[in-house]
């Protein structure tokens, strides 16, 4: 493909052979296919010195830091790409080499070597005496690394690592050699020598790259550790909290002990997983970082130097038992919850038990109360039946008498009395009908 049609498909104008009408790109096509270029090797020629700094930064800090980064590089005369994750920029005497992760950005100097000894002569700031920016946020990881020759009895390692803490081995089938001690010199960087046999520019740069990414995760890996320090007597003091609430659980008995018992849970299980939320990420991507560290190491492919300790021998002794550390907590995190969980199901059903059996007691008062209203309401209907036939054979005898004194011959008395059965029977059908209609029937 040349040069033009390359161009082209860059800009989403895909042709792919030509086969299909109105062939048109998924909108993160390219970017998907850049991926695996984001972050290329360097091509670097020994000797050359290297200096690499990874600053944690935020979602704010990292976009103030791109902003700083666009100023650098209008300064020297290039338009900054938008949002580009990896930039390189020329300096004269060195070049930049600038990358932006998910939560660290990474600064990489690098210039040729001219001094008798690696570590030695002019440093990065004599070299740019013009170069200046702001850190982007808090440094966790710095190195420094000298790619050399290798020479048979330069004696380098004795002379320049400390020796209880010296790693050194073969790596790219005997191509180099790298050695380091894993501490921070007096500008708290670690110092990393490469001493290059057969390495090439490709093969070099491969190999830096990967040895910067092993440095700067390994500290990121461990970021998790004081976390899960500081989260073991919590998470201890939890498990003893719910060792005596499962003890109380069998001598609780009643509603309000158990409501309480329930009570004391739910604060605990809130407490663990207020920590539990702010510590998975950490957690989380320590485990990725450790991978990544283990995947590198697999990378550079160790070959073991008599006498010495390798890198991994290094590494997995002392990154291990913190790995295990953090992964031991968050599963017993993970186990505290389901037994929190587990108690907080089982007292909320003998809660739930004790509100059915206090709310049957309920209905069957209240069903009491309703037979009693009933029979009352009857007695009251049979003495209100009564009273109302009363009045109204009352009031049929004062007609009656009201008749006969206006000359009507009217047997008052026998009215009254047939009367009687008829207006009881009357005023019971109505209050029957009444009681019907308000009962809905």
């Amino acid at each position: 493909m040349g040069q033009t049609e390359r161009k082209g498909a860059n800009q989403g104008e895909t042709d792919a052979g030509g086969l299909f009408n109105d062939l048109s790109d998924h909108p993160l096509r390219h970017q998907l296919l850049g991926e695996v270029h984001a972050r290329p090797f360097p091509l670097l020629t020994t000797p050359r010195r290297i200096l690499h700094y990874a600053f944690l930064t935020n979602e704010d800090e990292a976009g103030l830091d791109r902003d700083r980064l666009g100023r650098l590089m209008r300064a020297h005369g290039k338009e900054p790409p938008q949002q580009a994750k990896f930039i390189t920029l020329d300096l004269g005497k060195a070049s930049l080499r600038w990358e932006q992760h998910s939560e660290f950005t990474s600064y990489t100097f690098e210039t040729g070597l001219a001094a008798a000894s690696p570590f030695q002569g002019k440093n990065f700031a004599d070299v740019l005496p013009d170069f200046s920016l702001t850190a982007p946020g808090k440094l966790i990881a710095a190195a420094q690394i000298a790619l050399v020759r290798k020479h048979p009895d330069s004696g380098l390692p004795e002379r320049l690592f400390d020796q209880a803490s010296l790693s050194l081995s073969e790596v790219d089938d005997g191509a180099a050699r790298i050695v380091t001690d894993f501490l921070a010199d007096a500008t708290g960087a670690s110092r990393i020598l490469i001493e290059d046999e057969d390495l090439g520019p490709s093969r070099a740069g491969a190999l830096v790259q990967r040895l910067l990414e092993l440095e700067t995760y390994r500290v990121l890996a461990l970021l998790a550790l004081p976390e899960a320090q500081r989260l073991a007597p919590i998470v201890r003091r939890i498990e003893m909290d719910l060792t005596d609430i499962t003890a109380e659980m069998r001598d609780a008995s009643g509603y309000s002990d158990n409501r309480d018992l329930l009570n004391r849970l739910t604060v605990l299980a809130a407490e663990l997983e207020t920590q539990s939320a702010a510590t998975s990420y950490r957690f989380a991507a320590s485990r990725a970082y450790a991978e990544i560290v283990e995947q590198r190491i697999k990378d550079v492919r160790e070959i073991r130097v008599p006498g010495f300790r390798t890198w991994e021998a290094f590494l997995v002794r002392r990154m291990s038992p913190a790995m295990r550390t953090c992964r031991a907590l968050e599963l017993r995190q993970r186990d505290l919850s389901e037994k929190l969980a587990r108690a907080a199901n089982l007292l909320r059903t003998r809660v739930d038990i004790e509100l059915e059996q206090q709310n049957r007691s309920l209905l069957q008062s209240m069903n009491r109360r309703a037979k009693l209203q009933l029979r009352l309401q009857q007695t009251v209907e049979g003495l209100s039946v009564a009273a109302i036939s009363y009045y109204i054979v009352g009031l049929i005898g004062y007609l009656s008498k009201g008749g006969k004194a206006a000359g009507l011959d009217l047997p008052s008395g026998l009215i009254e009395a047939l009367s009687v059965p008829i207006v009881v029977l009357a005023v019971w059908w109505i209050v029957r009908r009444v009681r019907r209609i308000h009962n809905g029937g």
